[in-house]
């Protein structure tokens, strides 16, 4: 996973899973939604070492045939997930969809990335904006790591989740 595109990483795998979802300030124009919305941000991202010297082994790469070096951090990244939905109804549909994001996150998460703890507030009527809302947390342990191959040069760099390494 790119860490460059993470947030729209978790958008498309929220959609994926029955929830509609998007980024959170996006580029163009919001379109006017008649459901529940989870907008999709990047909180905090921390990084720690994920190994001795941040080397985390090798790894042998089927396509080309020859063994890589990992090196990289291990990171937990704090996805804001707050859902949206206009009235009438817009509680009991926030609720529906968190209900649905609470099995799509469970279950094996969006790629590269683990859960490690999800939690909500409760859900309030914003009377400015017309809508019901609810603050939604996602905290996800995955790796940023590098390939490398014999001669040292690096070729690439990737979000992954522990389970993958």
């Amino acid at each position: 996973m790119d860490f460059e595109r993470i947030r729209e990483r978790m958008a498309e795998y929220l959609t994926g899973q029955g929830i509609d979802a998007m980024c959170a300030y996006p580029d163009q124009r919001r379109l006017r939604r008649t459901g529940a919305v989870a907008a999709v941000s990047l909180r905090a991202c921390q990084g720690g070492p994920g190994g001795f010297q941040d080397y985390l082994g090798e790894r042998y790469d089927q396509e080309s045939g020859r063994w890589q070096e990992l090196y990289g951090r291990k990171m937990m990244l704090t996805f804001g997930l707050d859902l949206y939905a206009p009235q009438p109804g817009g509680g009991a549909e926030i609720q529906t969809a968190f209900d649905r994001m609470v099995q799509a996150l469970r279950q094996d998460g969006p790629p590269g990335l683990r859960l490690v703890e999800l939690s909500c507030g409760e859900t309030e009527f914003d009377q400015e904006a017309g809508l019901y809302r609810r603050s939604v947390e996602a905290v996800c342990q995955g790796y940023l790591y590098a390939v490398t191959e014999g001669d040292g040069a690096f070729l690439d760099f990737i979000v992954r989740g522990e389970r993958q390494i």
